[in-house]
């Protein structure tokens, strides 16, 4: 990590195996899973007592489109990712201009996009 730090991250998939996937990425990569969720309800209350740097927010959670999340995440000032498997038709309008990762993704698209937000908080 750079400069020594520990980074953690709230992931929201509704997919176990896909939110285990990404979850091993993120620690390999030296990031700590500071929660995860699997429906928009937990997620939500999850967001409010959970400590983390940045969140990684699937759109669609059991049909349900990640927008009360996605909220209740930007009001504690964190910043945080979306991963659609739709492209940027697939979010919510007033969300359109936050980073994306397109799924199926990479590891080392994930740490790009992760620092590349995390860096754009900073400045």
């Amino acid at each position: 990590m750079p400069d020594g730090q520990h980074r953690s991250v709230f992931l929201v998939e509704d997919e176990v195996m896909i939110r285990m996937m990404v979850s091993d990425m993120l620690e390999e990569l030296g990031y700590s899973v500071a929660a995860e969720a699997g429906d928009i309800d937990e997620a939500v209350r999850l967001v409010q007592c959970t400590e983390f740097d940045i969140a990684i927010l699937d759109v669609n959670v059991n049909g349900k489109v990640i927008s009360p999340v996605a909220e209740a995440v930007q009001m504690r000032n964190r910043p945080f990712v979306f991963a659609t498997g739709y492209g940027v038709q697939g979010l919510p309008e007033k969300f359109r201009d936050r980073p994306t990762l397109q799924k199926p993704f990479q590891m080392e698209t994930l740490a790009r996009m992760i620092e590349t937000t995390l860096k754009g908080v900073a400045a």
